[in-house]
């Protein structure tokens, strides 16, 4: 079962020096999977409500440092660890530098890049970078055609869309991996998990109670065989942010809130019916570096895993471009 850390990034854990320092650690205690997020600011009078809890945006999130960036230095801290996004909001970026970027930072980690995408949720963010709001899935879909024209095309790449024109040209960086690192899709609407079925690698999903969680995986996985593609070779990484207690929460509670065991035992849950990654994030969990460390140490043990050794790159399937995709989300 790969086992999945949020690398420290924001809030009173945005600091470089740290991401590099848990990253390395992280790895030693056995964790296999290293990811960062994607969150540009904080508007003051938000257009859009924060997707969760009362629809106020944690005030952690008004300190955020860059994902890339820390992937590029995780990198350099650790040796075995795949590094990922979940999620980098793949519209707010050019495709073309996109797909340079990521190239660059799979071959500095020898192949062991993941790159997950979603669209976010933040209407300001959209407008601070200059990026229209409306047709933004639209624009995810296109992003993943000149990724795939980069990354897979051959010593001539080219791309012609409604969005973007690229000639003609010689680009020939490749990622380490082949054909291609694996990308994996966020989102919960219907549409957003025909995407993932369709076009990813796998989904990038949330913590939600089994009885919710499992009908959206089907459906992700539905829509792979609508496709013509293999269900089971698509990968669920499950995203958990929990607040842990001291005491037990309510069992409705889980996985928000709860103690150790409770988080630990709904990810096993998952593991064992969905076939899930964990993926844990303690930025809501801890309130220092020291106790950062000490609860990743706790999730490890509580989930009964040794450290690893090393992880063969994971195998992708194509983004397997539509003739017509579905863009209305």
């Amino acid at each position: 079962m790969p086992l999945g850390l949020a690398l420290p990034q924001y809030g009173r854990f945005a600091d470089p020096a740290l991401t590099v320092r848990i990253a390395a650690a992280a790895e030693t205690l056995g964790y296999d999977r290293l990811w960062t997020a994607d969150r540009l600011l904080v508007a003051n009078a938000p257009r859009t409500p924060y997707p969760g809890g009362n629809g106020a945006v944690p005030e952690s999130h008004r300190t955020f440092l860059d994902p890339l960036t820390l992937l590029t230095a995780a990198a350099g801290a650790t040796s075995r660890a795949r590094l990922g996004t979940s999620t980098l909001n793949a519209p707010w970026y050019p495709p073309a530098l996109l797909a340079r970027t990521l190239t660059t930072i799979d071959l500095l980690s020898n192949g062991r890049l993941d790159v997950g995408f979603g669209l976010g949720w933040s209407e300001d963010e959209y407008g601070a970078v200059g990026v229209p709001w409306r047709g933004r899935a639209a624009r995810l879909e296109e992003t993943l055609d000149v990724l795939e024209a980069f990354w897979t095309g051959g010593a001539d790449v080219r791309h012609t869309g409604a969005l973007w024109t690229v000639p003609p040209s010689t680009v020939l960086a490749r990622p380490a991996q082949r054909p291609r690192p694996p990308v994996l899709l966020g989102g919960v609407s219907p549409a957003a998990l025909e995407r993932v079925g369709r076009r990813a690698d796998g989904w990038l999903g949330v913590g939600l109670p089994l009885p919710a969680l499992r009908p959206l995986w089907e459906r992700v996985r539905d829509s792979a065989r609508a496709a013509g593609r293999d269900p089971g070779a698509l990968r669920l990484v499950l995203r958990v942010n929990p607040v842990v207690t001291a005491g037990p929460a309510p069992e409705g509670d889980v996985p928000q809130r709860g103690t150790v065991a409770q988080i630990a035992d709904y990810l096993a849950s998952a593991v064992r019916e969905l076939g899930a990654e964990p993926l844990i994030d303690l930025h809501h969990a801890a309130r220092s570096p020291e106790e950062f460390l000490s609860l990743a140490r706790e999730f490890r043990d509580a989930l009964a895993l040794p450290p690893s050794p090393t992880l063969a790159p994971t195998p992708t399937t194509g983004l397997n471009p539509p003739p017509q995709p579905d863009r209305s989300s």
